[in-house]
């Protein structure tokens, strides 16, 4: 088979109409436009949003207040109870708590937060720690680093 010789299936492709070019093209005369009115005149549309002078929708509803601070950091929060998972003296990176299902794999940062207690050393990296966290992590016998925030 050749390119020349391809074609698409049948039944695939339909012409175009071509309204306006006479009665035998069967959409001659008004073209499809039907007899009079205000979509029957050239420019006769109305706007998208247009409901015949009701009050459009797109006013009636409210403004979204506030605003999305395009600088914001997201962290995806971890508690030191959840850690209690790994095997003591294990190295916790966020690759291994995603490993773990503590959290979704994403490019998102993580902060471990000091909600519960952690009964076993571990060392543990994440780019942010809170300060019960850290205390915690350390009175374990664990270590604590800090990920830079690339």
């Amino acid at each position: 088979m050749k390119q020349h010789d391809m074609q698409p299936a049948p039944g695939a492709h339909r012409d175009r109409e071509r309204a306006g070019r006479g009665i035998s093209g069967g959409r001659g005369k008004t073209a499809g436009r039907g007899q009079k009115g205000q979509n029957a005149r050239s420019g006769g549309t109305k706007r998208p949003y247009f409901e015949g002078g009701q009050l459009p929708l797109v006013r009636r509803l409210p403004h979204l207040r506030g605003f999305n601070n395009k600088w914001r950091v997201a962290y995806t929060p971890v508690n030191v109870e959840r850690l209690n998972e790994f095997q003591p003296g294990v190295e916790v990176t966020p690759d291994l708590m995603a490993a773990y299902g503590l959290i979704k794999p994403s490019d998102k940062r993580i902060k471990v937060l000091g909600e519960g207690e952690v009964d076993r050393p571990l060392t543990v990296k994440a780019h942010k720690f809170s300060a019960a966290a850290r205390a915690k992590i350390l009175a374990a016998g664990g270590a604590v680093e800090e990920l830079p925030q690339a």
